[in-house]
């Protein structure tokens, strides 16, 4: 029966199956012209098919890429915004009590002062810079007919390391301003640029709430404009001309050893809660008397919820690529359909399980991966032309990484073929007396 059946299939026109006469005795091989000529004119029998199946797949990957992208892009906003101060470092800042604690009320202010600040440099030990800080906000800032309104502060030169200040020309408050309570200031770009208007403003007077103070520097900061519209000034010297109280502090920023992991500056931050709270009589578990940034701490927290948005994205993104894959694997079905009478036709002649699976999961990761990399080139070049001139404080550059694209192209090229397994399997089944009754 089996030799009538062959004889039959030879006298077939190889014009109605132009492939019949391929060798499906040798293993699979992936650049076998034969089979790409194949997969070639079935994609080009069903143009329209193909191109729909195709389009879910990369748009899939194209969403997945400027999603990760904008991810990428919260993640480099909120580190510049970390970076731009240093990362090892408690800043404390006064606040109000919510609870009556010995006799005292509630909704006490808690003011800092330059007291407080000793007392905290001379009980811990492993700081390494410290600046307490006497704030400004829209102080009038004046040079000659230029006038505007900015902060000022009034720090400790080591606040230039706190901040991570960087110098354009000129110098920092040094210790020698203090000790010697000269009347001189460090002003921002954005300062020098809005005041000045392109004039060295190095040796030039500014009137600061109508004090003069000479200006020895200009700075700048991976902060942006938003951390170059300051001026700085000596702290004894803000603080005696400028402020009503010579002793009050708005701030007392600490830095500690950079191998400190977060429980460690937990405990330093314990340490400082719990000498002011004795020092100014609030409850030391009171959350509103003070209010702390522990900056690794927060850091920490920012990552971890930046790293559950990028798990989300993920998720979605591959739930999208999944319906894509799903498709083609629908698809791959009904190709397995169309052409049972070929496949049984190809068995007949010789051709192993191990061919047929081969070439239909051949066919499926081809049309997944192409479309996967169309998609991944689209949205390459729609992050590079919208997202490069983002540039905002909690959104900068988002950017396709370079791993990621290729681990995406890796999961593409395994769901190709899990799209086209199970097609190919029930195309290997199939059985040549059976595909000759398929209509």
């Amino acid at each position: 029966m089996g030799i009538e059946y062959r004889l039959f299939f030879f006298l077939i026109p190889t014009t109605h199956y132009p492939l019949l006469t391929t060798n499906y005795h040798y293993p699979i091989q992936m650049f076998d012209i034969d089979k790409w000529q194949e997969i070639f004119t079935t994609i080009r029998k069903n143009k329209l098919r193909t191109f729909l199946t195709g389009f879910s797949v990369a748009w899939g990957i194209m969403m997945l890429v400027v999603l990760l992208a904008a991810g990428q892009g919260l993640q480099n906003g909120a580190m510049s915004e970390f970076l731009s101060d240093a990362t090892n470092s408690l800043w404390v800042n006064g606040g109000r009590t919510s609870v009556a604690y010995k006799g005292y009320n509630s909704n006490r202010p808690i003011i800092l002062n330059n007291t407080d600040y000793n007392q905290i440099v001379r009980s811990n030990q492993d700081l390494e810079e410290t600046s307490g800080s006497k704030n400004f906000w829209g102080a009038e800032i004046v040079w000659g007919k230029e006038a505007a309104n900015y902060e000022v502060r009034c720090v400790h030169p080591e606040h230039q390391r706190l901040e991570r200040n960087n110098m354009v020309s000129g110098r920092y408050i040094n210790q020698r301003d203090i000790e010697e309570f000269r009347k001189v200031a460090t002003i921002g770009r954005k300062v020098s640029t809005d005041i000045f208007k392109g004039v060295d403003p190095i040796g030039k007077y500014i009137r600061v709430n109508g004090v003069l103070f000479e200006v020895v520097g200009v700075y700048s900061d991976d902060g942006g404009d938003d951390e170059e519209d300051n001026v700085y000034l000596p702290i004894n010297v803000g603080q005696r001309t400028l402020s009503t109280d010579p002793e009050e502090l708005n701030r007392i920023i600490v830095a500690y050893n950079e191998d400190y992991d977060v429980d460690d500056s937990k405990a330093l931050e314990a340490r400082i809660v719990n000498d002011l709270a004795a020092r100014k009589g609030f409850d030391p578990s009171d959350k509103s008397a003070l209010r702390i940034w522990n900056r690794q701490e927060n850091m920490q927290e920012v990552i971890g919820v930046i790293g559950g948005i990028k798990i989300f994205v993920w998720v979605i993104g591959i739930g999208t690529i999944i319906a894509g894959i799903v498709g083609v694997s629908n698809i791959m079905m009904i190709v397995v359909k169309e052409r049972t009478r070929e496949i049984g036709i190809r068995k007949a002649l010789g051709a192993t399980p191990k061919s047929i699976i081969g070439l239909i999961i051949q066919e499926s990761v081809f049309i997944t991966t192409f479309s996967g990399y169309v998609g991944l080139v689209l949205g390459v070049l729609l992050v590079s032309s919208v997202g490069g001139g983002i540039d905002h404080d909690f959104f900068k550059n988002p950017e396709v990484n370079f791993k990621i694209a290729m681990i995406t192209l890796g999961i593409l090229v395994v769901a190709g073929a899990l799209a086209g397994f199970f097609p190919a399997r029930r195309a290997a089944h199939i059985r040549p007396i059976e595909a000759l009754r398929e209509e």
